[in-house]
């Protein structure tokens, strides 16, 4: 694949936002923003469905978040300790829910995900919480759909606006994203906990 050629791009971002999408719910620092406004960017340029993009990232990023609250709702992820790899992921999990913070109500379902580790930290919390199933996925539906379009919206402005490049066109938005992003973050950070809401209960080593 030709990083640099916009029709390679345009054939393969499907496919590149499936996994990458659903791996940043799991994994924050996976570059899953940056995919999509990429998507964005390819449809300016005519590469890409607008609407097909912001689909697959809409259903890939909801599929992710359904995931990791039902690990934290069925308390399953104390399966990840049984290895190396699954103790560090863990320990991933509550770092990113320690910096993200621990809400867990229907509006930061929807609206955390906006600020890095969002998406982890809300599902992760809503799970322990014991919010309803049918409550979290129609939130964390409308979240996935408002993340989606307003990073493909993000790309297809920048490269609409710009006439640059697609990846010329990508970088901006990244860069328009992030900051926005952190403003988000520092405002809804602010007056949150910064406990992990997952953080296993202690056993009392005293026989009962």
């Amino acid at each position: 694949m030709d990083i640099g050629n916009a029709d390679s791009w345009g054939a393969a971002i499907y496919f590149w936002l499936i996994p990458l999408v659903l791996a940043d719910a799991v994994f924050p620092l996976v570059p899953s923003e940056m995919v999509v406004i990429t998507g964005g960017a390819l449809s300016a340029d005519g590469r890409a469905s607008v609407f097909l993009v912001g689909l697959v990232a809409a259903i890939s990023s909801w599929v992710g978040d359904v995931v990791v609250f039902q690990l934290f709702k069925r308390r399953l992820s104390h399966v990840l300790d049984r290895w190396p790899w699954g103790r560090k992921l863990h320990q991933g999990m509550h770092r990113a829910i320690e910096k993200a913070g621990r809400s867990s109500t229907y509006g930061a379902i929807i609206g955390v995900r906006f600020i890095p580790g969002g998406r982890l930290a809300t599902s992760a919390a809503a799970g322990i919480a014991d919010v309803t199933t049918r409550s979290f996925n129609l939130c964390a539906g409308i979240g996935a759909v408002l993340w989606a379009a307003w990073l493909v919206g993000l790309g297809y402005f920048t490269g609409t606006a710009t006439g640059l490049p697609f990846w010329a066109s990508s970088l901006i938005g990244v860069a328009v994203g992030l900051v926005i992003g952190a403003i988000v973050g520092m405002i809804a950070t602010r007056r949150r906990g910064s406990r992990s809401p997952v953080e296993e209960p202690e056993t009392d080593p005293s026989p009962s």
